[in-house]
């Protein structure tokens, strides 16, 4: 089968890899790149840390207002598949690219499959809600990482071709992680002690584009007890030299450029708390065993929240410094995200060639 994965954004550079890995033992797959982020230490060094082939493709949208970003990415997708002509379009998450490549593909009927389907926050607001529920609604095969994710699609009225087969950044950390303790020299570089740091990401529109919620997250974390290490976003980074914040920032915040991978799993995996407004940190601290703090109102990975390991606190600085301050919990045992997912959607599409797909 030939399959065309359109991925766009750092998160959909590790969750490709695994399965990327496990498609081209049995298909042809195509990456393309559409340039969502276009940022060297976004884009390219991710592609190296996880050995992930280079695309075939590179659309080079780059940055823009939602609207102009998806149109762009929507044109400049189809154009590839009217050439490439492949068999299925692979999606990943929920970014513009997402939505682009999904809604691509069914106007010209080709299936779509997405990985990480059925993901809600319940918040449509978020860009990101609106690109899932849509890419949901356009996809014939859904593989959905946990139980709550099916039972979302469910209740939207989805219940064919849904998989569950757990999620796959479980599979890219498991292989990365070992890699990452012996190649890194992240905490070395930064002279840091293990569990003597915090590490803040910041990077939603939500924080990002009103002054005030990132002036009080700043102020929070320049009360933290312990050194904050935070690699800045090329959005973050723009507000922040805007605001004139950026030269203002507190001592005990270290400024640091996106980091790749391997990089950003160590720096992570030997951090006191993470405080992020991202998704997939989120996942990876609690399968790193380090608490979190979601710099959010609301999360679409529900399961974290269970036993105090991940808590939500918006723009809040109270609500912040108590997270930053409250005793560790106790990790539940019971592991949310086990690996083999991968290999799961490739045996999947191996006995799927002759599918009769729902929009077909």
């Amino acid at each position: 089968m030939k399959i065309i994965s359109v991925v766009g954004a750092r998160p959909q550079f590790v969750k490709c890899a695994p399965v990327s890995w496990e498609l081209r033992k049995q298909h042809t797959e195509i990456l393309v790149h559409t340039g969502q982020h276009y940022d060297p230490e976004m884009s390219e060094v991710f592609f190296e840390d996880l050995r992930i082939p280079k695309p075939k493709y590179h659309l080079g949208v780059g940055s823009g207002s939602h609207a102009k970003q998806t149109g762009e990415c929507l044109a400049k997708v189809e154009e590839v598949l009217v050439m490439e002509k492949p068999d299925l379009v692979l999606v990943y998450g929920d970014t513009n690219s997402t939505l682009a490549g999904a809604l691509a593909a069914a106007k010209l009927h080709i299936p779509v499959a997405h990985v990480e389907a059925g993901l809600r926050s319940f918040d449509r607001t978020m860009p990101e809600e609106l690109n899932r529920i849509i890419t949901d609604h356009l996809s014939d095969m859904l593989f959905c990482p946990t139980e709550t994710a099916v039972d979302n699609l469910r209740n939207e009225g989805i219940t064919r071709g849904v998989y569950l087969v757990g999620d796959v950044m479980a599979d890219v950390l498991k292989f990365n992680k070992v890699l990452a303790e012996k190649s890194s020299r992240i905490i070395e570089t930064f002279c840091l002690n293990s569990h003597e740091y915090y590490v803040a990401t910041v990077h939603r529109p939500t924080n990002t584009d009103h002054r005030n919620a990132m002036t009080t997250i700043i102020r929070a974390l320049e009360q933290a007890d312990e050194q904050v290490v935070f690699p800045v976003h090329p959005r973050t980074r723009k507000v922040l030299l805007e605001s004139g914040q950026f030269h203002r920032l507190p001592g005990n915040i270290r400024i640091t450029e996106p980091l790749g991978y391997l990089d950003m799993i160590r720096l992570l995996g030997s951090a006191k708390k993470i405080l992020t407004d991202s998704g997939g940190i989120q996942k990876e601290a609690y399968m790193l065993g380090v608490p979190c703090v979601t710099l959010r109102e609301n999360t679409e990975w529900v399961e974290t929240l269970h036993g105090g390991w991940n808590v939500l606190t918006g723009a809040d600085e109270e609500k912040i410094l108590a997270a930053i301050r409250a005793p560790f919990p106790i990790l539940p045992q019971r592991a949310l995200y086990p690996t083999g997912a991968s290999k799961k959607i490739r045996e999947i599409f191996s006995s799927s060639t002759s599918l009769i797909f729902s929009h077909g």
